[in-house]
């Protein structure tokens, strides 16, 4: 993503997306250090729980919510 302030600028444009500087809605070198390890990390919660932290949300649940808070606000298509 380092490399693809261009790229956003476009997709924001054609879009009418609220933010057209890449900069300023995520850290490019920082995701592309966490996307490009060529590794999987797998976590396990469940000594979290045994321990009383018992809240959560489902992975999949708070994806798909702030995904449709982005989409709402404008900051993706």
């Amino acid at each position: 993503m380092a490399k693809d302030d261009e790229t956003w600028r476009k997709i924001a444009v054609t879009h009418g997306l609220a933010e057209r500087e890449l900069g300023r809605l995520a850290s490019p070198w920082h995701t592309d250090a966490d996307l490009g390890r060529p590794i999987e990390v797998v976590t396990d919660m469940s000594r979290c729980r045994k321990l009383g932290f018992t809240g959560y949300v489902a992975t999949d649940d708070a994806f798909f919510s702030l995904f449709e808070r982005l989409r709402q606000e404008r900051l993706i298509p």
